[in-house]
């Protein structure tokens, strides 16, 4: 049989010996770079290293509107570590991406950091996830520092990752931290690559490793507003529309700021004033939140938006229910199409069976929106809409039979 159909029977044990704390970088934490020759110097020396190139970035989720990088982590055999700060530095880094973009890439979950180095001008030509390893590996827990225990028998301490990284000057705490997490990248690359062969899993790495390169950021959602917390507690379409108008309202603030829509406006006041419907300034100051000094500044923009939902003629207001473009829930199979729903049950007894054998978690088997499409559709070609809807060669391999078999179930 080929390597790809070959994985090893037996799960490693999630036990280790005691780890030892990993407290500061070998080599100490590298100073931050901010300036055209320092991103210069840097491209030079890690152009003279040698091998792959461990990378990580920090951003300022729930601070900021932007998904932007606020700092750049990198590490290279032979060249050492660097941190830069990409604000200043932003128009001047090309020389770091032609020292950069013809490297593997090192990173732990790449896709949540790929599209922000993207906007930098940055891009690996090939890429090592040990965080997607983890998972192909069957590793339980794959956060990095459970990984960096397991393997290298390192300690690696958190406390910083949802940190604000636009804070300037970032305190030297969070500079350790974030020089720690490139510092054992190369290191768990080798014996995450190691663990992989073992089991027979190198080539599906690399096709997993090759589809999260070239995957792009991902799309922006319809309808966003109605993932606002809460919403499901409103009943009727003239409060949805408030709450379209409110969120819209926020959303605007919130880019043209760069702040956190949440801390523009909290998704409960939204839905509290979608509720009350105040028709005053003076009304929508009682409602929680509302008559805070930060948002008594903003009542006549809150006021606005509700007043806009309010003289909505009824054509345009969102429906109480969002229509489906695909399968409907999977809870509402058996009574809809008991045939979709005998499929979806045969095809999970048999993606549970094989997740078990091969050590790899169903989610990474096959998407599993992907597999409700072609038991509630039945299509004629497994293969084809496998083909169609991403999946990687060694999953069609694997799950495709799967689907096939559990296309005859019968209710």
């Amino acid at each position: 049989m080929s390597e790809s159909t070959e994985p090893s029977p037996e799960r490693v044990p999630e036990s280790t010996p005691t780890a030892v704390p990993l407290l500061v970088p070998a080599d100490g934490v590298p100073p931050v770079i901010e300036t055209a020759a320092g991103v210069r110097d840097a491209a030079e020396r890690l152009a003279a290293g040698s091998g792959p190139l461990a990378v990580d970035a920090e951003r300022a989720s729930g601070f900021r509107y932007s998904s932007r990088a606020y700092l750049v982590q990198l590490r290279r055999a032979g060249a050492g570590s660097f941190l830069l700060d990409p604000i200043p530095t932003a128009g001047e880094l090309a020389p770091l991406a032609d020292a950069m973009n013809g490297l593997e890439w090192v990173l732990h979950s790449a896709d949540q950091d790929l599209p922000c180095l993207a906007e930098l001008g940055l891009g690996p030509a090939a890429l090592f996830d040990t965080e997607l390893a983890g998972r192909l590996a069957g590793f339980e827990r794959v956060g990095l520092a459970a990984i960096v225990e397991r393997t290298l028998g390192l300690e690696l301490r958190k406390g910083h990752g949802a940190a604000d990284w636009s804070t300037r000057p970032l305190p030297d705490a969070w500079l350790n931290y974030a020089a720690l997490d490139v510092e054992v990248l190369l290191e768990l690359r080798e014996a995450m690559a190691s663990e992989l062969a073992a089991q027979g899993k190198t080539e599906w790495a690399a096709q997993e490793f090759e589809h999260v390169r070239l995957a792009g950021p991902p799309q922006p959602k319809p309808d966003r507003w109605r993932r606002t917390s809460q919403i499901h507690s409103l009943k009727s379409p003239r409060q949805l529309a408030a709450v379209r108008e409110l969120w819209t309202a926020r959303d605007e603030i919130a880019a043209r700021r760069d702040i956190s829509p949440s801390r523009i406006l909290p998704d409960s006041a939204i839905v509290a004033a979608a509720t009350a419907d105040p028709r005053s300034i003076e009304s929508l100051r009682k409602l929680p939140v509302f008559g805070g000094p930060r948002q008594r500044r903003s009542s006549r923009v809150w006021l606005s938006a509700l007043e806009r939902a309010r003289v909505l003629p009824d054509a345009e207001l969102p429906p109480v229910t969002q229509p489906f473009t695909g399968p409907p829930p999977a809870s509402r199979w058996a009574r809809k199409d008991p045939e979709a729903a005998a499929r979806l049950t045969a095809a999970k007894a048999g993606l549970t069976e094989l997740s078990e054998r091969v050590h790899v978690p169903v989610e990474n088997l096959l998407s599993p929106d992907l597999v409700r499409r072609v038991c509630w559709d039945a299509p004629a070609s497994v293969e084809d809409v496998l083909t169609a809807g991403g999946a990687r060669p060694w999953q069609r391999e694997l799950v495709g039979p799967i689907l096939v078999e559990a296309l005859r179930a019968q209710p």
